[in-house]
């Protein structure tokens, strides 16, 4: 929400729309990065960990924020960039001075090849070489990233220090925990091995996944960093991490930052954010990787969010919109570990449509038209399907309100009692009243194709969960089960049996006598 009318949502009008966000009934809000920042790559470059930028506000504003936000028995989560920085960061500018200066290490520096070029052959996440050239200092510079996104030396415990400060400096704001990005990127290996060609099925369009990166990132002290963080965070009551954490084997790295105590809460993966489809072996196989031993983590789960298309372009053929928009709603809450709503997604937003012209997300103009880039999950969201821009600002915002947007606009769903924002609140308030579905392990059940079915369940309570994924109607009812549905996609049979009768892209919820 644009409270100031630059076109740009700020600190101010998330204050003003954190009733809708309380109405909702979860139980934080997420805040992607409001710290200074030149926005190479909108706020994930950050100039100043301890400044808000000006176009979103100020630190009294954040401060604001958070009281506001608690005052309505809402946690803030906000992000921590700590593999890199922008290159306007004044601990970079230093360090590119010179070979000898007391930030000369903070940042991965190593000399050219005899012939001039770069130390080895990793590659950036957004095309080219993860290597520029700095002539100042007559040596290359790592980034993962933007040529503007400089990783930072996280091998180095003066870096770690710094950004353990950073972290005491948001929590002694209030903040409830963080969201840590691209936290496998920290580390990198100090003999600057090559990757290995990646196998021929993995790569795509981009030239990142020509390779297997084994060497640029997800080195094994990063562990270690991760266990000093912990013990900075548990010196505050009741705070909780997630962290972010990509690639084609995450789930190693996902279960071993978040194992034990002494780690992090939770970690989520692009599981679902980059799946082209959802069917039940997807759902079945996601799950069981987190088969509840004694020292195991806890998972996160998002379907969408700011770097991947919405779910709704990338799982469905668009007919029934709403009835599927439900349906992974009540797949989405029922899964054993966190439930990650984002932004438009309790609406029934598809991927919205940005022309090239209007794109500012670098990915997506540099690899048109082959991805549909980040951009259509970033517009602004909806408020007033009446006002000019939804309501969203009362000038020409950052990105375009796709038209197909306008018509689910919060104000006209909110109205509406059969609509997904109005099946959102439903579902997320038996979330919360069955500890089965918040905290119950998880357990799959045969049935035919299409459908996935399974029990969530503590020592003292059961739930099913059946869900049709198909546009057809289907036929099933689990053996030897009795109970009473709590919950359905379609509205209908409520306090009913379980139904044998399934129709297109429905699902249900029961409580198993």
């Amino acid at each position: 929400m644009d409270s100031n009318g630059d076109g740009i949502g700020d600190l101010q009008g998330i204050i003003s729309k954190l009733e809708y966000i309380a109405e909702l009934g979860v139980d934080a809000v997420w805040i992607s990065p409001f710290f200074t920042s030149p926005m190479r790559d909108f706020g994930y470059d950050v100039a100043d960990y301890r400044g808000v930028d000006e176009i979103f506000g100020t630190l009294d504003d954040f401060d604001r924020l958070v009281e506001a936000a608690h005052r309505l028995g809402l946690k803030v989560i906000i992000d921590q960039v700590y593999s890199h920085t922008s290159d306007q960061h004044a601990w970079f500018q230093e360090s590119r001075q010179d070979q000898i200066n007391p930030k000369a290490d903070w940042y991965v520096w190593a000399d050219p090849k005899p012939d001039g070029t770069p130390p080895n052959n990793w590659l950036a996440v957004f095309g080219g070489a993860s290597w520029s050239w700095d002539s100042r200092r007559g040596q290359y510079y790592l980034h993962n990233f933007l040529s503007s996104q400089p990783d930072l030396n996280v091998h180095n415990k003066d870096v770690q220090n710094a950004l353990l400060d950073v972290a005491r400096f948001w929590l002694d704001r209030g903040v409830d925990g963080f969201r840590l990005d691209a936290i496998n990127f920290t580390m990198h290996d100090l003999e600057l091995r090559d990757n290995p060609p990646a196998k021929l099925a993995q790569r795509s369009y981009r030239t990142f996944d020509f390779q297997q990166h084994k060497y640029n990132q997800s080195h094994p002290d990063i562990v270690r960093f991760l266990e000093r963080l912990r013990s900075v965070i548990d010196g505050y009551p009741d705070r909780f991490t997630v962290a972010e954490i990509g690639g084609p084997d995450a789930l190693p790295e996902l279960q071993a930052f978040t194992r034990g105590s002494k780690r992090l809460n939770s970690a989520y993966s692009f599981d679902y954010l980059y799946a082209e489809s959802v069917d039940p072996e997807h759902i079945r196989r996601t799950s069981l990787d987190w088969p509840c031993d004694e020292m195991e983590g806890w998972p996160s789960w998002a379907f969408s969010n700011h770097d991947a298309p919405r779910f709704l372009s990338r799982w469905h053929d668009g007919s029934a919109p709403d009835a599927f928009s439900k349906l992974m709603a009540l797949l989405l809450l029922s899964l054993r570990g966190n439930a990650i709503v984002y932004q438009g997604e309790e609406l029934g937003l598809p991927q919205a449509k940005v022309p090239f012209e209007k794109l500012q997300d670098p990915e997506a103009i540099d690899n048109w038209p082959h991805t549909l880039g980040r951009d259509g999950a970033r517009t602004p969201m909806c408020w007033l399907g009446e006002e000019p821009n939804a309501g969203f600002s009362t000038t020409e915002p950052w990105l375009p309100v796709d038209a197909t947007h306008i018509e689910r606009s919060a104000d006209r769903q909110t109205e509406n009692p059969n609509s997904v924002l109005s099946f959102y609140k439903t579902a997320i308030r038996l979330r919360k009243n069955e500890a089965a579905l918040r905290i119950g392990d998880i357990t799959f059940l045969e049935a035919p194709e299409d459908i996935v079915a399974f029990r969530r369940f503590t020592h003292t309570e059961s739930v099913l969960v059946v869900l049709n994924l198909s546009g057809e109607t289907r036929t099933w009812l689990p053996n030897n089960a009795n109970g009473q549905i709590l919950i359905a996609t379609d509205g209908k049979n409520e306090g009913a049996n379980l139904l044998a009768e399934l129709a297109p892209y429905t699902g249900y919820v029961a409580k198993l006598a």
